[in-house]
């Protein structure tokens, strides 16, 4: 099969091209998986954090991607839910053991075991991939193919952050960041939370355009003061500063929920402008989102069904992955990107 492979940790700023077209065996399935035929693969920021060493594969060569939509071609002897031909979709948890408090508490995204798609083992930037059952979930027929590809990521795990804001309906949400999760997690407050505001915080221009056209109350600079302190904000950001400055914005008892597997770089300078009386004081909490339980993306792809929610998406051909991934390095979005590998 073909699939863009990556070999080795490198700088992007040295190598724009880190990943190279190979012909490479078709993945083994287990007993308990199943083999998909990929028809396309979202195009995430993890994937940056994984070539540039922040959050390394455990082994080379390895096949990126982790928001893949794919054809059942062939199942192993112990998959009992998934049928040949069935459409389905992958995120970025690929497995956990089933066995431990986490996993039997429904949390398996804390299990010690976590197994991660495309960073711990071969993901979507491929014509084909293999999977446990369990981690599969069939796709609503109402998303064509590109449109499902960041409902699994950008989507799951935006809406579990939106989860852990514990917000109540009227109460204001803020996001930090307009990438492909916080047009997602806007989507699905405004369904959720019919009477609450949404302001959103972008460096780009364009980004705080589209915000307004999705229907936020308002969109600023990371570093501007919005009209109102919110009671909850979500930051998707790659880098520090932004949770310095969401914090200011809180009201009291206010709670910023981090949706970010690693950060870009720590500025020193910015983290010491953290005062306890200004960013902390009045019971103020920060909260990270640990990856993504299968409960979410269940519950999200239903959800994201009946609103419906059709995401913005920028298709690329598999063999313009390098493309797709400069471009979410200079933050050149509007909504998300999507690898285009087969057709249905």
């Amino acid at each position: 099969m073909k699939a863009m492979v990556l070999d080795k940790v490198v700088d992007m700023k040295i190598n724009p091209d880190p990943l190279t077209m190979q012909d490479v065996d078709k993945p083994m399935y287990a007993d308990d998986e199943v083999l998909l035929r990929v028809l396309t693969c979202g195009v995430c920021h993890t994937e940056l954090d994984e070539i540039e060493g922040r959050t390394p594969p455990v082994f080379f060569p390895m096949v990126l991607g982790h928001q893949v939509v794919g054809i059942v071609e062939e199942k192993g002897k112990n998959v009992h839910h998934l049928s040949i031909g069935d459409r389905v979709g992958v995120g970025w948890i690929f497995s956990s053991c089933g066995e431990c408090e986490y996993c039997k508490a429904g949390v398996e995204n804390l299990c010690p075991e976590f197994k991660a798609t495309g960073r711990d083992a071969w993901g979507g930037y491929a014509e084909y991939m293999a999977v446990p059952e369990k981690f599969a979930y069939p796709i609503p027929e109402i998303f064509n193919d590109a449109e499902a590809a960041p409902l699994l990521c950008a989507g799951g795990t935006g809406f579990r952050s939106l989860r852990l804001c514990e917000l109540k309906n009227g109460q204001l949400l803020g996001l930090t960041g307009f990438g492909a999760s916080g047009h997602l997690v806007l989507k699905v407050a405004k369904y959720l939370y019919p009477d609450s505001e949404v302001y959103v915080f972008a460096r780009s221009p364009k980004e705080r355009e589209f915000a307004l056209e999705l229907g936020a109350a308002w969109a600023g600079d990371t570093t501007d003061t919005p009209p109102k302190l919110l009671h909850a904000i979500i930051d998707t950001t790659p880098v520090w500063k932004p949770i310095v400055e969401a914090m200011r914005n809180l009201l009291p008892g206010g709670m910023l929920v981090v949706n970010a597997i690693r950060k870009e770089e720590i500025d020193k300078d910015e983290l010491l402008k953290l005062n306890y009386e200004k960013h902390l004081w009045m019971e103020k909490e920060i909260k990270s989102v640990a990856n993504v339980t299968r409960k979410d993306i269940m519950d999200f792809l239903e959800i994201a069904a009946e609103i419906p929610i059709r995401p913005e998406v920028q298709e690329y051909a598999l063999e313009d992955a390098n493309i797709a991934l400069r471009e979410l390095k200079e933050r050149k979005i509007r909504g998300a990107k999507v690898l285009r590998v087969s057709t249905s």
